[in-house]
Formats: structure tokens, C-alpha cells, sequence
């Protein structure tokens, strides 16, 4: 795996909310990747954080600020290319199935991402991995990969593990937060996935709210549930607290 920096740019958004975070070009196996990383210290522990199936856009930048401000060092790391931010549903199903289809790539793009934090004065060695959705498919797929970090985290992502799989290489916690009302991703796989974690010995959280469809986090949406929401976000920073001691 090759991982050169090439650029560092201000990230040029709106909101004066944004100004201590900064874009990151990278490249990856000689693909231009755009990452996000914001960090209010040098030691902060470092939370790597991993999109939804429409890339890393305004909304993962937005809760990389709020761990900022929480006390998070923070790479959102870019798993579709520079420039790529799917807009249509086909084209969203396009990227992310490429990555199913090549477990390899995915991995090889969350570790290098965590390089590229290592580069930028992040604290790779006390890390959570965090997802959304895909991200948090991505996330479990680390977890299996056997990645050093201190845990995982996912918030309504894809929890199926794929045939061949286990994790039995997994070292850190696992916190899964989910909606009961998610349609995509049911609850006969939530079921399944507690069944393995536990009969595999894997350190483990699963909560379910009530109510919540698939993306419930997702600000401005018709499935945003705010109640969901600020449950989950509490849950998580706490867990953050909790691994990264």
C-alpha cells in the first residue's frame, strides 16, 4: 500500500464553525482521496471516522466538529475518491458495492487513513472507529480485520458479516446503536449479530431505539428522530470516554 500527502488546504466552508479543521489530500494506491481532520491538542485521543453511502460531505464534518469540541481529534476519512460524492441512488449503490465486492480495498483505505492522522499529529495509538450507516458496515469490517484500536462504534450501519468472516481477530469494543424501526437493516440481523458477538466472546454493547428508521442521525432528513439522536450521541460519547482512558 502506497500513501503519499500531496496537499493541505483550508476547508473552505461557510460556517465560522468549521475554522479549526482543515481538508486533507492524500493518496492511496495512486487514487486522490479528500479527508477531514480537525484536532483541538496534540495528545487528544483520535476518533477515525467513516461516511455514509453519499461520501464525506457537510455532515460528517459537522459531527467531527462536535467531537472536536468535545476534545476529539477527529479524521474523516474519504473511502470514494476525490470529488466523489454520490448525489443518486444508483450511483451510491455503485460505490459501496465496489467496496463490499473488494474487502481488501475498504480495509487498505481505513488503515491508510489512519496514517495519513498519524501524519497530521493524530494519537493513532488511543483510537475509536466511528461510522454511519455504510461507515458503520465499514467500521465492523475493521473490527473483524483485527485493527489495534481501543473500539467500534456504529450508528444505523449494515451489521451482516460476510461469509468466511468472524471476529475472532476483533481487539477492541464493540458499540452498536440502532433504530428498531429500520427497515433496511432488520432486526433479525441486530438479533444475529448479538448471537455471534456473544458466542464468540466479543466485549460488546447493542442498544435499540424505539421508533428510529434507518439514518436516524441524519440532520434535516424525514428519518431524523431526535430523541434517538441525542440517546445515541450520549451513548457514544460516553463509551468514548470509557475506551480511551
Amino acid at each position: 500500500m502506497k500513501i503519499f500527502l500531496f496537499t493541505i488546504l483550508s476547508f473552505c466552508l461557510s460556517s465560522a464553525a468549521f475554522a479549526a479543521g482543515k481538508e486533507v489530500t492524500y493518496t492511496i494506491n495512486d487514487q486522490s482521496y479528500q479527508g477531514y481532520y480537525v484536532s483541538p491538542s496534540a495528545d487528544a485521543p483520535l476518533v477515525l471516522l467513516i461516511h455514509d453511502w453519499d461520501g464525506l460531505t457537510d455532515y460528517e464534518v459537522k459531527r467531527a466538529d462536535m467531537l472536536a469540541e468535545m476534545g476529539y481529534s477527529v479524521f474523516a476519512a474519504d473511502l470514494f475518491g476525490a470529488g466523489v460524492r454520490p448525489t443518486k441512488m444508483e450511483d451510491k449503490r455503485q460505490h459501496t458495492g465496489e467496496l463490499y465486492k473488494d474487502r481488501t480495498k475498504m480495509n487498505s483505505l481505513m488503515s491508510g487513513a489512519l496514517d495519513v492522522a498519524k501524519e497530521q499529529g493524530a494519537n493513532t495509538a488511543n483510537t475509536v472507529v466511528m461510522g454511519y450507516c455504510f461507515g458503520g458496515a465499514a467500521a465492523l469490517e475493521m473490527a473483524r480485520s483485527g485493527a489495534d484500536v481501543k473500539g467500534f462504534a456504529t450508528f444505523h450501519g449494515g451489521l451482516s458479516t460476510p461469509e468466511g468472516q468472524d471476529y475472532s481477530k476483533t481487539k477492541g469494543k464493540l458499540l452498536i446503536m440502532h433504530g428498531s424501526a429500520d427497515t433496511a437493516i432488520t432486526m433479525d440481523q441486530f438479533a444475529a449479530l448479538t448471537n455471534e458477538l456473544e458466542s464468540s466472546g466479543i466485549n460488546h454493547e447493542m442498544i435499540t431505539y424505539s421508533g428510529a428508521p434507518h439514518a436516524f442521525t441524519v440532520f434535516g432528513s424525514d428519518r431524523y428522530r431526535e430523541d434517538a439522536d441525542k440517546k445515541s450521541w450520549q451513548r457514544f460519547s460516553e463509551f468514548l470516554k470509557e475506551v480511551t482512558q
